[in-house]
């Protein structure tokens, strides 16, 4: 069964099963995709058909384009946020994606315990890291295919996809520690408000005070409180999206350098060198090179 999905639960939702269906498939054609960080029990395996933005998975922030496939682990804390322009009112261009969500019973509780198995058995244990998968043809086709067969043919192609991803080395992982540990709804508001806050006010100063009133906490309570549930401190957040924000202006844009580091925050032109530097191994202007 195909879903053409307009809205969505808050963080936790559950993921809609048929009865004639062992495993869910989704299409997601929207202005901007949902937008909220959720999480839930099933694997999911997303292809990008079209826009790009910003994921936030567990620690990892990075950002997604056209053609990427994902393998999302069960119960990470997610959320595919669009870049700005997906939000204005005259952007005609809609956000496209193809889901499947899947677990470790969809083919039987002992299908694991197969020999001929293994390898995919070691997939679900690994599966919670999160994969992204650049451009590769065999998943994009195959995903598409998936969309449009019915009965036991779509059973197939998702074995082969599965084994495909099984096998595979192709591939970088999102996060190399897992957390483990499901968030309540009220924490993943409370994040998503903090990382909304973040991905439309980083263009100026922040202030730690300023933030942590978002987060309804003292700012030594706050730093606490990211830490613990990003393992990262929240300037190093807020600098590692301000780099990704400045990644895409390098290559998309042809405004100068020093511009494009006001632009996403940083009014000190040496330190968003150094940033970028750290995070890329280059310098901005080895970057666009590199990207073109």
């Amino acid at each position: 069964m195909i879903d053409y999905i307009i809205s969505m639960k808050a963080l936790p939702f559950k993921i809609p099963k048929t009865e004639q269906s062992s495993f869910h498939t989704q299409i997601d054609l929207e202005p901007h995709f949902y937008d909220t960080l959720h999480q839930h029990p099933e694997i999911q395996l997303t292809l990008i058909e079209r826009s790009h933005g910003s994921l936030i998975y567990g620690d990892y922030l990075g950002d997604f384009q056209e053609g990427d496939v994902f393998v999302i682990g069960p119960n990470a804390p997610h959320v595919f946020r669009n870049d700005a322009a997906y939000y204005k009112s005259d952007h005609t261009d809609h956000a496209k994606a193809l889901t499947v969500f899947f677990d470790e019973h969809t083919f039987g509780k002992q299908f694991l315990e197969l020999p001929e198995a293994k390898n995919l058995s070691q997939f679900f244990k690994v599966a919670g890291h999160g994969m992204r998968f650049r451009n590769d043809k065999f998943l994009k086709n195959n995903i598409r295919k998936l969309f449009e067969l019915d009965g036991l043919e779509r059973i197939v192609i998702l074995l082969q996809l599965l084994n495909y991803l099984s096998l595979s080395d192709q591939y970088e992982f999102l996060m190399h520690r897992l957390e483990g540990k499901l968030m309540n709804e009220t924490e993943g508001k409370r994040l998503n408000e903090i990382f909304d806050f973040t991905i439309k006010e980083h263009g100026r100063p922040i202030k730690l005070e300023e933030v942590a009133a978002i987060a309804n906490l003292s700012p030594s309570a706050f730093c606490r409180y990211f830490k613990q549930h990003t393992r990262k401190t929240y300037l190093d957040f807020l600098n590692e999206f301000r780099i990704s924000q400045a990644c895409k202006l390098l290559t998309q844009r042809d405004m100068p350098i020093a511009q494009i580091a006001f632009e996403v925050g940083f009014n000190n032109l040496s330190n968003f060198n150094r940033k970028l530097k750290q995070v890329t191994g280059m310098t901005p202007r080895e970057y666009r090179v590199s990207a073109r």
